[in-house]
C-alpha cells in the first residue's frame, strides 16, 4: 500500500482513528535557533478518558486477531514509514536538533526495530505433558498500553514501544514528549492506514498528561523512557492501580580502558560514544577510566578526536554535533559547566561556552581531567556533552569504582586481551556490557537496566513478554 504523508503541517492527535482537536494549543521550538515550530494540540483529561474508552473497545477485536495478521500490519506500517523516510528524517532534525547522519541512523533503527521485533515469535509452550494432563504456558496481552516517549530518540523509541505492544495483541496510546511532539504525532497519523480505529492512538499534551496517564485506572501498562527521578514518580503513580510498568531510565556508563589498546583508534571511538547526540543518550559513555600508564597519551588522543567535531545546526552539512534539545536540559547541563570554575576542575578540551549568533542551546563537547570521584560530574548523569576522564592502577580498584553508582545501564571494557575483557565484563553491574565497543543494540536482544536504571525489559523475547500476562493452562485428560 503506497501511503504518502504531509509531514510539514497539520499536527493532530488521533483518537479512535480521527483527528481530535483541542481548545488549547502550544508549539515546540527548533533547538538550533529557538524559532517556533507549528502548533500542536494540548489534550485534556476528557481526551484521555475518551481515548481509553475507544482503546478498550478496540482491544476486543485486536487481541482476537491472529498473530500473523497483526505481524503483517506492523510490517506494512514499517514499509510506510520507509516510504516517508526523508520527510521524517528532516522533521527529526528540525524538532530534536540532531545532525543529519544521526537522524539517518535513528530513522534506520525506527524501521529496523519494527521489522526485527516482527521476526520474533512468542508461541505457547508445553511445560508438562503426561498421560494425566498437559500444562501449557501462554502469553496473553495486557490490554491498553500507555507509551510515554522521550525527546532524545522520539522516532525510534516510539516505534520501539508501538511494535511490541501491537504484536502481542495490545492496543496503545502514544504520548510524545512535549519537546518533540511532531514526529510521534505523524507516526500515529500514518498508522491509521494499517490498524483498526482505537488500536493506535496519540495524545499531545503538556506536563499534566503524563501523570494523568500513569494514574488512569483504564490503562493496563505504562512503558516509560526518561530520567530516573521521573521514573520513580511514574512507578509511585502507577502503583495505585497495580498497572504493569516498564521503566528505561538513566545511566552513568563507565568505560574501562586497559593499557594494551590501540590508543588513537580507541580514543576516537570512546569520544564518539561519549558525545553522540551531544551526550543526550542514556547509554552514552559518561565516565572514562584510563590506565595510568597510557593516561597522558590517551588524553591527547581524546582531545584530538573532540577537536575534529563540528558544532552547529544539525540541518547543515558537515555538522557532527547539534544543540541540546531544550532550554530545561540546557540550563541543567550548564550547571556542570559552571562548576568548572567553582570546583577548580582542569579542562582537557572544551569548557568555554560560546553562544552562536543564531541562538540555540549549544554547549561544547568538554572533558574534565581527573575530578574527584565524589564530584557531581562523576556521581551524577549530566545527560549532556561533558564527561570526566579518570585514571586507575589496579583492575580490582577500577571495577569497584565503576560499580560505585546508583545506576547500572551500560558499561564497556576496552582491551586486546579477550579473556580479560570477558572476566571484567562479568563483574560489572550493568544491564548491557560491551567489550571493545559501546551502544550496540538489537531488537532481538533484551535491553534493561540494573539498580536505578530501570525496571522490567524492552525488546527481545523478554521485551515481548513484558507486554503480556502469563497464563498457565492445566488441561486434564481425564477426570481427577
Amino acid at each position: 500500500m503506497a501511503t504518502s504523508l504531509d509531514l510539514k503541517s497539520s499536527y493532530v492527535q488521533i483518537v479512535n482513528g480521527q483527528s481530535a482537536p483541542t481548545a488549547t494549543i502550544r508549539h515546540g521550538l527548533n533547538p538550533a535557533n529557538g524559532q517556533a515550530l507549528p502548533e500542536v494540540p494540548v489534550a485534556t483529561e476528557a481526551d484521555l478518558d475518551r481515548a481509553v474508552q475507544c482503546a478498550k473497545a478496540a482491544f476486543r477485536g485486536w487481541s482476537a486477531t491472529p498473530y500473523e495478521q497483526r505481524r503483517r500490519a506492523v510490517l506494512a506500517f514499517a514499509d510506510a514509514i520507509e516510504e516517508n523516510y526523508t520527510g521524517f528524517r528532516e522533521l527529526l532534525t528540525l524538532e530534536q536538533g540532531k545532525p543529519i547522519p544521526q537522524a539517518t541512523a535513528e530513522m534506520d533503527n525506527t524501521i529496523s526495530w519494527m521489522r526485527g521485533m516482527a521476526d520474533l515469535q512468542l508461541p505457547e509452550e508445553v511445560a508438562h505433558d503426561d498421560d494425566s494432563h498437559t500444562v501449557i504456558t501462554r502469553y496473553v496481552p495486557l490490554g491498553v498500553v500507555g507509551a510515554i516517549v522521550p525527546w532524545n530518540f522520539p522516532m525510534m523509541l516510539a516505534t520501539g514501544k508501538i511494535a511490541p505492544a501491537l504484536l502481542t495483541g495490545n492496543v496503545i496510546i502514544v504520548k510524545p514528549s512535549p519537546f518533540t511532539p511532531y514526529g510521534g504525532l505523524k507516526l500515529v497519523e500514518l498508522a491509521q492506514s494499517f490498524f483498526p480505529p482505537g488500536v493506535v492512538q496519540s495524545l499531545s499534551g503538556d506536563d499534566s498528561l503524563g501523570p494523568w496517564m500513569t494514574s488512569h485506572p483504564g490503562l493496563d501498562k505504562i512503558s516509560f523512557t526518561g530520567s530516573t527521578a521521573t521514573g520513580k514518580r511514574v512507578l509511585r503513580s502507577a502503583s495505585d492501580t497495580l498497572k504493569r510498568v516498564t521503566l528505561e531510565l538513566g545511566g552513568n556508563d563507565p568505560a574501562i580502558v586497559f593499557p594494551d589498546v590501540d590508543v588513537a583508534r580507541t580514543a576516537e571511538k570512546i569520544a564518539f560514544f561519549a558525545f553522540l547526540n551531544s551526550g543526550q543518550i542514556c547509554l552514552n559513555i559518561k565516565r572514562i577510566y584510563v590506565h595510568k600508564s597510557i593516561f597522558d597519551e590517551f588524553k591527547a588522543a581524546l582531545v584530538r578526536a573532540v577537536n575534529a567535531f563540528s558544532l552547529g545546526d544539525g540541518s547543515q552539512p558537515g555538522i557532527t554535533h547539534g544543540p541540546l534539545q531544550n532550554e530545561m536540559q540546557y540550563s541543567r547541563v550548564k550547571t556542570f559547566f559552571d562548576e568548572i570554575k567553582t570546583e577548580g576542575w582542569q579542562v582537557c578540551v572544551g569548557g568555554a561556552i560560546d553562544q552562536p549568533s543564531t541562538g540555540g542551546y549549544f554547549l561544547p563537547p568538554t572533558i574534565i581531567d581527573r575530578p574527584p570521584d565524589s564530584s557531581r560530574i562523576v556521581v551524577d548523569e549530566p545527560f549532556g556533552p561533558i564527561v570526566p576522564l579518570l585514571s586507575w592502577e589496579e583492575e580490582s580498584e577500577v571495577i569497584e569504582r565503576a560499580n560505585n553508582s546508583l545506576l547500572g545501564l551500560g558499561a564497556s571494557v576496552w582491551t586486546e586481551d579477550l579473556t580479560r575483557a570477558a572476566r571484567v565484563a562479568r563483574q560489572l553491574e550493568a544491564g548491557t556490557v560491551w567489550t571493545n565497543n559501546h551502544f550496540v543494540l538489537s531488537p532481538a536482544i533484551p535491553f534493561s537496566g540494573h539498580k536505578e536504571s530501570g525496571l522490567s525489559v524492552e525488546w527481545g523475547l523478554a521485551g515481548l513478554k513484558s507486554f503480556c500476562n502469563v497464563q498457565s493452562l492445566f488441561l486434564h485428560k481425564k477426570h481427577a
